[in-house]
């Protein structure tokens, strides 16, 4: 059983978010950082050493100025509430009021290069310093032996106890990212539903196209067109078959959106940053071709999309363990559902060089550092939370200082529903469970032929297989994925949580009176078997070309939800940042939010057994919508598994 972290439980809470973990005094004068060594690192799952001569890029996080200040100003300009409501700092007033000081950044860059280290990037937000050196010279920087572990079948580097900084530069360390490679588990949250299928490995800088799939037939265009008459009834009805894959015409309908549109409203004036690894080397054509076949009305025009990509880190240990041309299918759907959902929004794609937070943290910053989008898609997560404690301070920090300048940062949920089965206990993912960004659950959706939403509930799957002539497992199936929620273990309970999310769910994975955060906030369109449609650039056996096919996760959920706010944003006339607080004090305007309950229903899916032709043969699955044998459930009101609920169109545009 893997053991969850656990650090911030014991600490005060304000806001709901823990106050900063001072270093903790040692020996020869030295502080230890807290808890910033992964709990897997242990000796039972120790299978090398780290070479010596090994190459590391890291990045010394240094605490605000004024963290107390910062935190309260961040939920003051956040919370309808507050006579600061929307008034949002610049960058350079966050820096000049709560950034660390130049007297603290040369006096960690003087230990750092001190100690032989090439000191790189200093953000204009102060916000870290960047190093590069050997891990002989990390060894001895931070008093700790590295090495290679085993942790779900891959092998990370990390130290073996807590890193140390010399006491004169301890108060400064907020934490250290980059000496272990914790993060290397971020994965992207997106899932096409069908069985697995292996991607061919190379490194990110030579990644080939994503293994091809493609839908097989019957399917239906929209939901309920066709029903599987000639197949056996499952739980004793002849179901739909599962929809083609939404287009973004019928998720502007189903969701209100087209409304706006009605009135001048299309995300204009608004930019939507969405963060990844690596990048797609085909993603302005393959949008542009999916707009074009999918949404002519609503091309994307070269002027709407642009992108900030890193160089690909030539040291990934071993290469490509993060799997780059999976991440290529994640950009795409992001980029054409936000696209799709406020067609007339910029989009700003922002590519980590790997899939380590050390990558992914620094797309991010650079977002925010220069307030470079006033919305932020995140669709990756941790499985759970077990990432060490400086690392979450340091993202907690830069999505702070989002709130601060109005950015709203909008996370995927996950894909594994509450990770019981992973993990042995229940937990959310991280970055979702972090109080200051919006985490985005996700629903099975159901569009009739006017594009109206005919209901929509939980996204958590149950699949039988039909086989000579019998589905296995029996009703309702086994579990095949769903969207993640639930009780943080390491967040306290959220200032807007607080008498809306009931205390059942609060108080769950805490010890005594304390409550937690509860995730999702939100949810939107995410079942893959009521997915939208998608094309891009593909290896298939006869070659690499665009292709379509219908996927989801909540990994579409995000960016479907980042739209519908670049609209409200344009309809509204301002950006409306860190939405939290104004959505959980709207949910006694029930028109609002469209409240996601449980729906007992199923729709039959065919697939290709190859993933892209029939010729060897087709599998038949009955998916059932809104599992119910996991620990997080869809009920009435606030729940764990679609928050508040789903938007209710214009309602929901004017009023948020």
């Amino acid at each position: 059983m893997r053991r969850s972290l656990t650090v911030f439980l014991s600490l005060a809470v304000a806001g709901g978010l823990a106050a900063t973990t001072p270093a903790v005094a040692s020996a020869q004068g030295r502080a230890d950082i807290p808890q910033s060594h992964p709990l897997w690192a242990n000796p039972g799952a120790k299978v090398a050493d780290t070479a010596p001569a090994s190459q590391l890029d890291f990045r010394v996080y240094l605490n605000q100025r004024d963290e107390a200040g910062a935190e309260a100003a961040a939920a003051a300009v956040s919370n309808p509430q507050s006579k600061s409501y929307k008034q949002y700092l610049s960058p350079e007033q966050v820096r000049d009021r709560y950034a660390a000081s130049d007297q603290t950044v040369a006096a960690v860059k003087n230990w750092l290069s001190g100690a032989g280290f090439k000191i790189g990037d200093v953000p204009s937000n102060r916000a870290y310093v960047e190093a590069t050196g050997s891990a002989d010279q990390v060894q001895r920087a931070f008093d700790v032996t590295l090495g290679k572990y085993s942790v779900k079948g891959q092998t990370l580097r990390a130290a073996d106890k807590d890193l140390s900084v010399p006491a004169s530069v301890a108060a400064d360390v907020l934490g250290v990212v980059g000496v272990d490679q914790a993060t290397n588990l971020l994965k992207p949250d997106h899932t096409d539903g069908a069985d697995s299928r292996t991607a061919e490995s190379s490194g990110p800088q030579t990644a080939p196209p994503g293994p091809g799939f493609r839908n097989s037939g019957p399917c239906s265009a929209y939901y309920g067109e066709k029903t599987d008459t000639t197949d056996p009834a499952y739980n004793g009805k002849q179901l739909p078959y599962a929809p083609c894959g939404y287009t973004p015409a019928q998720l502007r309908s189903a969701y209100g959106v087209d409304q706006a549109a009605k009135l001048g409203a299309d995300g204009s004036g608004t930019t939507i940053a969405i963060v990844d690894a690596f990048a797609s080397p085909t993603i302005y054509a393959d949008a542009s071709e999916y707009a074009k076949r999918n949404d002519p009305a609503h091309p994307l025009k070269q002027s709407q999309f642009s992108q900030h990509v890193f160089p690909a880190n030539p040291a990934l240990e071993p290469p490509d363990q993060c799997d780059a041309s999976g991440w290529y299918g994640e950009e795409t759907l992001d980029v054409e559902a936000a696209h799709g959902l406020a067609p007339g929004a910029d989009i700003l794609y922002v590519g980590g060089s790997d899939c380590e937070d050390l990558s992914l943290d620094t797309a991010l910053n650079y977002v925010v550092a220069g307030h470079k989008a006033d919305i932020v898609s995140n669709s990756y997560g941790d499985t759970g939370e077990d990432l060490p404690a400086s690392e979450i301070k340091a993202f907690n920090q830069i999505a702070e200082q989002a709130a601060l300048e109005g950015i709203g940062v909008y996370f995927s949920s996950g894909d594994n529903g509450d990770e019981a089965a992973r993990l042995g206990t229940p937990s959310p993912d991280f970055a979702a469970s972090s109080p200051w960004v919006t985490a985005v659950g996700g629903t099975s959706l159901a569009v009739d032929k006017k594009g109206q939403r005919i209901f929509e509930t939980g996204w958590e799957t149950g699949k039988s297989t039909l086989t000579n002539g019998a589905y296995a497992p029996a009703f309702p199936g086994a579990f095949n994925g769903g969207a993640g929620g639930g009780t943080s273990r390491v967040f306290g309970q959220p200032f807007y949580q607080k008498g809306v999310v009931p205390d059942a769910l609060s108080t769950k994975n805490q010890k005594g009176n304390k409550k937690g955060r509860v995730v999702p906030d939100i949810s939107a369109v995410a079942d893959p078997n009521t997915g939208m449609l998608v094309g891009q650039t593909q290896r298939f056996p006869d070659g690499d070309y665009y292709d379509q096919y219908r996927i989801g996760g909540t990994s579409l959920a995000s960016p479907v939800f980042a739209g519908v706010m670049a609209v409200a944003d344009s309809l509204d006339h301002f950006h409306h940042g860190f939405i939290n607080p104004a959505l959980y004090q709207l949910t006694s305007r029930t028109s609002v939010i469209y409240d996601v309950k449980h729906v007992d229903g199923a729709v039959e899916r065919v697939d290709f057994a190859n993933s892209v032709d029939a010729s060897g043969g087709l599998l038949t699955s009955a998916r059932t919508f809104d599992y119910p044998n996991l620990t997080i459930h869809t009920t009435e009101g606030y729940d764990d598994v679609t928050g508040l609920g789903s938007p209710n169109g214009l309602p929901f545009l004017l009023l948020v």
